[in-house]
């Protein structure tokens, strides 16, 4: 048992509490009896790639766990992710050369997994006999634990270090889980050794992950490294337009402006406020309008307004960087007071409906070509460097609650 116990532990990362019972006879037999017919189910499944069969791996069947809908052509593009596309897009028409391992980072609800099931579908669309795998982390997690649990080991072996590209989601969910890191570890060296690909995502870049190896870490670094930003207003709108459509229905372009410049943080939740237009909408018999979509919004802009302000903006730049807030009024102009003071107005641009000569006046009194440049200046640098990026991502977050 305390063998049991502590490779549990060290599968899951935390103390486990270990029982053990006997079972009684019959409830054994029953166990393992399999009905002879699996009844009719009307639940809708989701699509998949034409490679999917059975969810059985023990049986020696395979799943390719491919969403058959999430492509390249169904992706708006943007600057926010076109870097990220491109490359994507290279891997899935010549995998195992350039960019091995890919891997994409972003905040919740940008892409990423669009991303990875759009590389997947266009490889086995090319080369339908391709074996290609699309797993969640902690799905990877489960598959080592049950390995470990029924002595399965060569048929776990078999199913990842076989693959000709493997798509993992997530891979900040491998963080003090030691004999998973270790399996990973292995995969991720058999996979390369073949010239298969790997493409992963996670919330932050690769030295950003906590509690993961370093030997894990370099492997992720050592490809390539790139990030899916929040969209721009002008994607915003595309993708409002293109999602109504697919639904059926043509939303104006002045009510997409409106709500893409009110609901800024990712696709995801676009898409919801999207869902919400469209079904009040139809239950009220109205028209879509930028009236409608404030009343149908009502909820989302009234918490908005309330949380992000440009004064909590300069509190939290501040906290952030250690300086006063008073500094964000003053005149100073070392580059340890400038800096944050910078990346506090090009926040308020992005997370508040504030004009640049309000933004100015609320920075004491400055013109609004001093907020301009600070604005470009900073959009500019978060396309070049990660550090700035994954700062600007933490305070984002922080003040969107």
């Amino acid at each position: 048992a305390g063998r049991i116990a502590s490779l549990l532990e060290g599968l899951y990362g935390q103390p486990v509490t270990l029982e053990l019972a006997l079972a009684q006879r019959e409830s054994v037999a029953r166990t393992y009896v399999r009905p002879a017919a699996a009844e009719p189910t009307n639940t809708p499944q989701p699509a998949e790639s034409p490679a999917a069969s059975s969810d059985d791996a023990s049986a020696g069947a395979f799943r390719n766990r491919l969403n058959a809908a999430l492509t390249f052509e169904t992706l708006v593009e943007g600057t926010a992710n076109r870097m990220a596309r491109s490359a994507a897009m290279h891997v899935a028409g010549m995998p195992g050369h350039l960019y091995n391992p890919l891997f994409i980072y972003g905040g919740v609800g940008l892409g990423k997994t669009h991303l990875v099931h759009a590389v997947g579908n266009r490889l086995l669309q090319d080369k339908p006999d391709a074996k290609v795998l699309y797993i969640h982390a902690e799905q990877f997690v489960s598959d080592v634990v049950k390995a470990y649990q029924r002595r399965t080991f060569d048929e776990f072996k078999e199913r990842y270090h076989s693959l000709d590209l493997l798509l993992i989601d997530d891979v900040q969910f491998f963080a003090n889980k030691d004999r998973t890191q270790e399996e990973f570890f292995n995969a991720f060296e058999a996979l390369l050794a073949k010239k298969s690909h790997i493409v992963m995502t996670s919330d932050t870049y690769p030295k950003g992950l906590a509690n993961i190896h370093e030997r894990l870490v370099s492997r992720f670094d050592s490809g390539l490294t790139v990030a899916i930003e929040p969209p721009e207003l002008e994607m915003r709108v595309a993708i409002l337009i293109n999602k109504a459509r697919v639904e059926g229905t043509e939303m104006p372009e002045e009510v997409a402006f409106f709500v893409a410049k009110n609901v800024r943080s990712n696709v995801r939740e676009l898409e919801g406020a999207l869902r919400k237009i469209l079904a009040y909408s139809r239950f009220n018999q109205k028209e879509i309008s930028i009236q409608l979509a404030r009343e149908a919004l009502r909820d989302l802009l009234s918490i908005q307004n309330r949380q992000i302000s440009v004064e909590n903006i300069q509190k939290t730049v501040a906290d952030y960087y250690k300086i006063k807030v008073a500094d964000m009024y003053s005149k100073k102009r070392p580059a340890s007071i400038a800096r944050p003071r910078q990346i506090a107005m090009y926040l308020a641009k992005e997370l508040t409906q504030k004009s640049l000569p309000e933004i100015g006046e609320l920075f004491g009194g400055r013109d609004h070509t001093t907020v301009l440049h600070a604005v470009r200046k900073i959009s500019g640098e978060r396309q070049q460097l990660t550090e700035l990026n994954q700062q600007l991502h933490v305070l984002e977050q922080t003040l969107k609650g």
